[in-house]
């Protein structure tokens, strides 16, 4: 490794400051649009009232009919109770269902006539040039560098193929706290910058305090540098994208300048474990079609997923800066999921906001296993209850608001859904135990008979099903007419079982992921916050017994709703069969789904196969061949790395911030820290004292330095 001096070592951490104003949004006032339009924006489609009307109006229309239905089943004689409450839930969860219905129609027909396009951006073609410059930004907590940088680097050499890489910076944006994995990113990041695909355009900075976690990370780099930087490109730390679409992105930005944010639609890809390999199927083959009818409708009121989405860095800066919301978490404090509230501010203040689906070349990873994904899904429940805050917001395009709503209700759906199944074992219990009074105290010609009308039931369940299954159904007759992907996912037959196991497993999944959310949501209304912990990307094998220590209170609920459903009815029972199995199997089935060995073995076979596994795309094979030619770096603690390594020390020393000032706040870890490792007799013995903020303290200390140089082994 080729040495450097402390001055030019510096530049190279970070490019000179060019600051940018952010000021914080007051949600109770209209925003500031400067003259820009908010009804009517020059890219929004001119019958895009139309489609509006027939998704929100074709959804009432089929509630209505179901409605209708329901209460020809349980209310035919007469309202009770029970079946008022029934009537209610099923008219949510039956608009719920009906809205991903009717977009799901639109977004077949914009799948097969090739749409999802829009702002002159074409699939293939020459590239076009670009002119501005955009920052790709990649924030990471606490993620394994290496992984990082081969994603990272497939990225640079694919934008190096486009001959327009000098119009794009990287910036490794730190908010990682373990101490270890902080000196690892220096290292991997010292590493990537002898590339000469790197060199001069990969810069990294880690923040000692995580401020309002990944919003703040990305807010902090715009009031730092955003001066510079006409779009910005987020990503994610799984991110994968290809540099072609990032040049076709970033001349969409040029060409559109009223465009605040074009949202790619990112893939799951990677997977091995049987979960992972289902997430990525359905995301694969059902996600075009959900994706389609969403933009299709959405027009210039997009949304913002966070990341694989080029933004005005200007309309994010003007208009995106979030404020704390009044009271303590999980529903007061800093704006958790931040991406959602992020794009209707940017539409509030004139700016449109798209999503480009029909443009391949943007991935990203799954979760390898229930468990892993219900962690993260605990998070997102919580920002995505926190919206209910920001509904009332001032100036909000209606779309934006049906953005929040959607997000509330993709998790307040599971109790709705728990607490109809509970609406209909009361029912069948008021039935077997109560005592029928068929004639009551007011005089009628005909007795008040307790009446289920089982034909009607079988009609209202049979058309739930349709509209619950039609998504995948129009999603698998869309890749069947596509004559090229159908190969690549190994033909009809194959895409056709693939689809029925996935259908399979996901339904045992479901009344497992309908509790877990469910108890997340009741957790939150407790008061109890997710916290912020780093992504499992990894897909080792699970331990049984954790997997049995996790999950069998499920299989015990559902051992014991079996019985009771069973001591009622034979019909109760076998109506309840399919959320029984689910949960009597739990153990089984997570431990089943979280094999590698299973899911490897269902590539073999050909099953839940997609494209990019039969056919790596560039930028996949790219980061293949990164991964394998890049030498294994072995893991060293902090400070031994540091004392071993001349070069690093000297770049680790140059990147520390300023040293405090008189006035600023006191860094508690910071001072019990220095003291440890001046009591300290050897380094093995300050390891041993200091804790993860003291040890990440002293680090980012120069005085802390010089003691960690100046301790015997």
């Amino acid at each position: 490794m080729t040495d450097m001096n402390p001055s030019s070592s510096t530049e190279a951490f970070l490019p000179p400051p060019s600051p940018l104003d952010m000021p914080v949004q007051d949600l109770g006032r209209p925003p500031k649009r400067y003259g820009r339009p908010f009804w009517r924006l020059p890219t929004t489609p001119s019958t895009l009232w139309l489609r509006r009307l027939f998704v929100f109006g074709g959804s009432l229309a089929l509630t209505g009919y179901g409605v209708e239905r329901i209460n020809q089943v349980f209310n035919a004689l007469g309202f009770s109770t029970l079946g008022i409450i029934i009537l209610v839930l099923f008219a949510i969860l039956s608009f719920w269902l009906s809205l991903s219905f009717v977009s799901a129609i639109g977004g077949f027909f914009s799948l097969i006539r090739g749409g999802g396009l829009g702002l002159g951006l074409q699939r293939d073609g020459p590239l076009p040039s670009v002119h501005d410059r955009t920052a790709i930004l990649l924030p990471t907590y606490n993620e394994p560098p290496s992984r990082l940088m081969i994603n990272l680097q497939a990225m640079l050499r694919s934008l190096q193929e486009t001959g327009q890489a000098d119009k794009f910076d990287v910036f490794i944006l730190s908010d990682t706290t373990n101490p270890d994995i902080w000196i690892e990113e220096e290292r991997a990041y010292l590493t990537l910058r002898e590339h000469d695909y790197a060199r001069h355009r990969v810069f990294y900075r880690r923040r000692a305090q995580n401020v309002d976690r990944k919003a703040g990370n990305l807010a902090e780099w715009v009031q730092h540098h955003g001066g510079t930087y006409p779009h910005m490109l987020t990503l994610d730390a799984d991110s994968l994208m290809d540099g072609g679409l990032i040049v076709r992105l970033a001349h969409a930005m040029e060409s559109h300048p009223h465009v605040g944010l074009i949202q790619s639609l990112p893939v799951i890809a990677g997977g091995h474990t049987l979960f992972a390999r289902m997430q990525q199927f359905a995301g694969r083959i059902y996600g075009p079609l959900i994706a389609h009818g969403i933009a299709w409708w959405h027009g210039s009121e997009g949304n913002y997923w966070g990341h694989n989405a080029i933004i005005r860095t200007q309309a994010f800066a003007e208009q995106a800066g979030l404020p704390h919301l009044p009271g303590k978490p999980p529903f007061g404090g800093h704006i958790l999921s931040h991406d959602f509230v992020e794009a209707a501010l940017m539409r509030r203040g004139g700016w449109a906001i798209h999503m480009v689906p029909g443009l391949f070349g943007s991935y990203e990873e799954s979760p390898p296993s229930l468990t892993d994904i219900a962690i993260r899904d605990r998070r997102w429940c919580q920002g995505n209850l926190q919206h209910a805050r920001i509904l009332p917001t001032k100036g909000l395009h209606w779309i934006s608001r049906s953005h929040m709503l959607v997000g509330i209700g993709s998790y307040v759906m599971s109790p709705l859904w728990l607490l109809f199944l509970l609406c209909g074992i009361l029912i069948s219990l008021q039935a077997r135990f109560s005592h029928t009074a068929y004639f009551g105290t007011s005089r009628t010609l005909y007795p008040h008979w307790p009446h289920v009308d089982p034909i009607q039931a079988r009609t209202v369940f049979f058309t739930t099903m349709l509209i619950l299954l039609a998504p995948k159904i129009l999603a698998f007759l869309a890749c069947c007419l596509n004559t090229d992907e159908r190969k690549k996912i190994g033909g009809i037959f194959r895409l056709a079982v693939s689809v029925i196991i996935e259908t399979i497993l996901g339904a045992l999944i479901a009344p497992i992921a309908m509790l877990i959310q469910t108890s997340g949501i009741i957790s939150i209304l407790l008061g109890r916050d997710s916290g912020w912990n780093a992504q499992n990307r990894a897909d080792g094998r699970v331990p049984l017994k954790e997997i049995t220590h996790r999950y069998w209170l499920y299989s015990a609920l559902g051992f014991a709703l079996s019985i009771a459903a069973w001591s009622v009815s034979t019909a109760l029972f076998l109506w309840m069969l399919p959320v029984l199995i689910g949960l009597l199997l739990a153990i089984p089935l997570v431990a089943f789904t979280s094999s590698r060995y299973i899911g490897d073995e269902t590539r073999k076979a050909g099953l839940l196969l997609i494209p990019e596994e039969s056919h790596p795309p560039s930028i996949m094979r790219l980061a293949e061949a990164e991964e394998k030619e890049s030498p294994e770096i072995p893991h060293f603690e902090a400070f031994t790395a540091l004392r071993h390594d001349p070069f690093l020390r000297m770049m680790h020393r140059a990147s520390l911030p300023p040293a405090r000032q008189a006035g600023d706040p006191i860094n508690i870890p910071l001072l019990t820290g220095l003291l440890k490792l001046r009591e300290s007799a050897s380094l093995k013995e300050a390891l041993r004292t200091l804790n993860t903020k003291e040890k990440a303290a002293v680090l980012a200390n120069d005085e802390g330095m010089n003691l960690i140089m100046g301790l015997p082994e």
